[in-house]
């Protein structure tokens, strides 16, 4: 395994792929585990499956604080409401190590999911949490995080990551 681990690589085109609802079914929750498994390898706040090359509707969200991790799969997540306040907050991606940027996000979302189940439930994050569910769920709708960039933006952050992987070689 290189560094990056078990993770694609930006600008796979996987990332901006689509992941249709599924059933809740013993092959998805084998990706869930995967998914949970990736995540505390390398202690992300949060994972997508794309992430791990599978374009499926699952996430993986720490649900506790920064400085702690607490895992939840959700299957079929959905963002059914987001608050009006938004915070500016820094941003990365295990797929594209060494680059951060501000990403402006509502700081509370109601979340919508399947669980292991397949049984529907909704749950409200508030602060950092609602900021990792947001990122890894736009993932799931083929939303990599630097499509929420200007043009400008975007295109400082690619070459900065350009720079990283010529020096990493």
């Amino acid at each position: 395994m290189s560094s990056s681990g078990p993770f694609i690589r930006y600008p796979d085109p996987r990332f901006g792929a689509v992941a249709t609802t599924q059933t809740v079914d013993p092959a998805l929750r084998a990706v869930g585990s995967q998914l949970v498994a990736a995540a505390e390898s390398v202690q992300a706040y949060g994972l997508a499956a794309v992430h791990v090359g599978v374009v499926a509707p699952i996430v993986v969200v720490s649900v506790s604080e920064p400085d702690r991790r607490d895992y939840r799969v959700f299957y079929n997540p959905r963002v059914i409401s987001a608050g009006s306040e938004t915070a500016l907050g820094r941003e990365g991606s295990v797929s594209m190590p060494g680059v951060e940027v501000d990403i402006a996000r509502a700081t509370g979302v109601v979340v919508g999911f399947d669980d292991e189940n397949g049984q529907g439930r909704e749950v409200a994050l508030t602060g950092f949490v609602a900021r990792v569910a947001q990122h890894e769920i736009d993932q799931v709708n083929g939303i990599f995080f630097l499509d929420r960039l200007s043009r400008l933006k975007r295109e400082a952050a690619l070459r900065r990551f350009a720079k990283l992987e010529r020096r990493s070689g």
